[in-house]
């Protein structure tokens, strides 16, 4: 009998930077894949109709994740483009996607991230809840998330 799980997990490294360029803050969180999410990728591997994932957002909400959500609760500012996104690890098992809020980008008490294939409306890959990071406008912070498959 072969008994076999695949499992997702993800994680956010988070690093907010002042003017100068010195760092403020940085986090490491954990995240949670939403049912549009396993959707998603369960689209992709039959096929190409939904687009890659392509852009991250920011927010202010303090709901807790939950599977059913397909979007932020509370985006402060916009979606803004993966700067990139690579696949790594040892069996190319980790996908890796980094994006960059630059001055003026989601500024505010920020609580909430999400990744999603579209500038607006489309598909949310997973997303993640934490505590608060205070984004001044003059501050810049680089997400760094990188999902995991494994089987077990």
């Amino acid at each position: 009998m072969i008994d076999e799980n695949l499992k997702l997990s993800g994680q956010l490294d988070i690093v907010l930077k002042d003017k100068a360029g010195k760092i403020k803050d940085t986090r490491t969180c954990k995240n949670l894949i939403v049912n549009s999410g396993l959707a998603y990728i369960a689209s992709r591997m039959k096929g190409t109709d939904k687009a890659v994932m392509s852009h991250m957002a920011l927010g202010s909400s303090t709901t807790v994740p939950a599977e059913g959500q397909t979007d932020l609760i509370s985006m402060l500012g916009s979606r803004e483009s993966l700067d990139s996104t690579v696949i790594e690890g040892a069996n190319d098992h980790k996908i890796k996607y980094t994006c960059g809020f630059e001055t003026g980008d989601a500024t505010g008490a920020i609580t909430e991230a999400g990744i999603f294939n579209a500038a607006t409306s489309g598909d949310m890959l997973c997303r993640t809840k934490f505590s608060v990071v205070n984004k001044a406008a003059e501050d810049t912070m680089s997400v760094t998330w990188t999902i995991t498959l494994s089987a077990s």
